[in-house]
């Protein structure tokens, strides 16, 4: 069925959700909660709006269109400190999707595009790696990382540890480093790459059944993969907390057969399988062209082997022979040669999530506003009412009708864009014309503005 889950009803065994055509309320026997994860701004979210993640189809299209855009903007700058601006590109998180994105637009700037622009030099684009960690790839170990690390230095990246992200906006991002010391630095393109959290269906669980959620909102599950108290509700994926186990694509794949294979052996009487247990298949992470880190069981790998079985194991999990014979071709023509592609994007991809936040609180924000007209217009008649049981039948005097109160009830400007330094950005006047400052505006730096 299509459609968004926003609530899930344990002790009624009802899940409800949202689509365009309304509200749905589907019963269950057996449930699988594999709702996954997003991405985690660590109670920042209003850096959302600056520096997108990349956790669905939607964040990844923003992100093309944000990368790519920053050239053409800036081969369309006249002003030098401005056009190294759109030049410098900001990743957060230095964990295996934090450096294969430092690498790919290493790789863009340095060889993709190095020929495609007349005024502005690509291979001059900076690219900064930052992390409040002390390490790059923490998990995989001090060889690996410091191997990693190393290449990221060698194709043009800044990697920058022990920096914490303190703000955001359209024209920069703010950091503390170790020492305390506060500093800015400007760019026009951030990419959050640094946590993640759990499903808010996470929460509804655990709530209604008693159970726990640790710091990443996911819940706490017994050992065959079931809600505490409710061996009905198998819970998967990003979303399930059991023995320390690694938000990783092998955990959600093992996960959900194990579940599967559970409800198929109490449709046929079965007694159940032994509790899940996780078999860890490696790690592995690319960095550059022709460049990886592996880990698998004892082997520490770096460099060009590492990426032929980085290569091997994420074509051997593509579904069909046309994915996996039209993903090697496109790999082919991007890594020996120059080009890519898919390199189209539109303004839509670049602005429709804000703009759908934005309506959203736009709707909420006119609800509320409803709602206290609806409140004030009972009031005024309760109040006419009264004013009518005082008057005398005899005095010949008839109420005045109550005048309806309409108070002047506005939406709250959203946070993050009304007041603080991205708001005095805003100086662009988005028409849809052509020159720089339109353009930037489908970048975020004017988005309040009509058009």
């Amino acid at each position: 069925l299509l459609g968004r889950v926003t609530e899930i009803d344990i002790a009624a065994k009802m899940v409800t959700s949202v689509s365009p055509l309304g509200t749905t309320v589907t019963p269950y026997d057996t449930l699988i909660v594999a709702a996954g994860a997003g991405q985690s701004y660590f109670g920042n979210d209003q850096f959302s709006e600056f520096a997108p993640g990349m956790k669905s189809i939607d964040d990844a299209l923003e992100l093309r269109g944000r990368i790519f855009g920053c050239f053409e903007l800036a081969e369309l700058c006249e002003d030098p400190q401005e056009q190294e601006e759109w030049l410098t590109f900001v990743v957060v998180g230095a964990g295996p999707t934090g450096v294969e994105m430092a690498g790919q637009i290493s790789e863009l700037a340095h060889r993709t595009l190095r020929r495609d622009f007349r005024r502005i030099d690509t291979t001059k684009a900076k690219i900064i790696l930052l992390d409040a960690a002390p390490a790059v790839l923490g998990a995989f170990g001090d060889k690996l990382s410091a191997a990693a690390r190393d290449q990221l230095q060698k194709i043009g990246v800044d990697v920058e540890l022990n920096a914490k992200v303190v703000g955001v906006d359209n024209t920069g991002v703010d950091i503390v480093d170790a020492d305390g010391n506060e500093r800015r630095i400007p760019c026009r393109c951030k990419v959050w790459a640094a946590g993640v959290s759990a499903s808010p269906l996470g929460k509804q669980l655990a709530e209604q059944s008693g159970g726990e959620v640790d710091r990443a909102g996911r819940v706490q599950v017994n050992e065959d993969l079931t809600l505490p108290g409710h061996p009905e509700i198998f819970v998967v994926g990003d979303m399930m907390a059991l023995n320390n186990l690694p938000g990783v694509a092998q955990v959600a794949m093992q996960g959900g057969k194990y579940a599967a294979g559970q409800i198929v052996r109490r449709l046929r009487g079965e007694p159940p399988a032994p509790p899940f247990k996780y078999f860890d298949k490696g790690s592995m992470a690319t960095i550059s062209r022709f460049h990886a880190v592996a880990s698998v069981g004892k082997i520490r790998m770096a460099g060009f082997f590492a990426w032929l079985m980085w290569l091997g194991v994420h074509v051997m999990y593509l579904v069909g022979f046309k994915n996996r014979f039209t993903t090697m071709l496109h790999w082919a023509v991007s890594f020996i040669f120059r080009g890519r592609s898919q390199r189209t994007t539109t303004r839509q991809q670049i602005v429709a999530r804000t703009l759908m936040a934005r309506l959203s609180s736009a709707e909420e924000a006119l609800k509320e506003a409803e709602e206290k007209n609806s409140e004030a217009g009972e009031s005024s008649a309760v109040a006419a009412s009264a004013a009518g049981a005082e008057l005398r039948p005899d005095a010949g005097l008839r109420p005045e009708p109550a005048l309806r109160a309409e108070p002047d009830v506005r939406p709250e400007p959203v946070e993050g864009r009304s007041s603080g330094p991205a708001a005095s950005n805003n100086h662009a006047d988005a028409t849809g014309s052509d020159s720089v400052d339109e353009l930037a505006a489908a970048y975020g730096e004017n988005i309040d503005q009509p058009g």
